[in-house]
């Protein structure tokens, strides 16, 4: 690692430090783990008995989206506990930087037949995309937005920079942020 990454770094690892022992982070947790649990019991018991009653191709469907429902939560828990792991020093912030531990890109639309399936999956299909674009924007926020060294510019103080450059500070005097 170069002296120029250093600081980028040490920024992200204070993030991810502050994040896992944050509030936010509290009930982030809460709320993933209590999701996959009641997930898991939907589709062990209410799931099972409502996916029999679909047509067969209702019920290919169910299948496709179980298992994206499954995958979005596999990725939700591995995410929140690795940031638990940092919270209870069981995993170096440093470590939890790696890009092993990101949140992957994943499709989260439902099929075009959706209404055709069980209301309980529907509620868990749109609960788990919530959930899971809450967390990739934190990801992002986290990790990704912060691999830019260049500082993030302000789009309308520039843009009033370029019109008192274009036409004179005096006209402008009073705008200033």
């Amino acid at each position: 690692m170069s002296d120029s990454t250093a600081p980028t770094l040490n920024a992200r690892v204070s993030i991810v430090r502050d994040f896992a022992s944050s509030d936010l982070f509290d009930r982030t947790f809460k709320e993933g783990m209590a999701l996959v649990e009641e997930t898991a019991a939907y589709l062990d018991g209410d799931g099972r008995r409502d996916s029999r009653l679909l047509s067969r191709e209702d019920a290919l469907l169910y299948a496709g989206e179980s298992m994206r429902l499954t995958t979005r939560l596999m990725q939700i828990a591995s995410w929140l506990l690795v940031q638990r792991a940092v919270r209870e020093g069981d995993m170096d912030a440093n470590d939890a930087c790696d890009d092993k531990y990101r949140v992957a890109a994943l499709a989260l639309e439902a099929g075009d037949k959706a209404p055709a399936l069980p209301g309980g999956l529907l509620n868990l299909l749109d609960r788990s995309n919530r959930l899971y674009e809450r967390i990739s924007h934190m990801d992002k926020r986290m990790f990704i937005d912060g691999e830019d060294d260049e500082p993030k510019v302000n789009q309308v103080i520039s843009q009033m920079a370029m019109l008192q450059n274009a036409f004179g500070a005096e006209k402008f005097s009073g705008l200033e942020a």
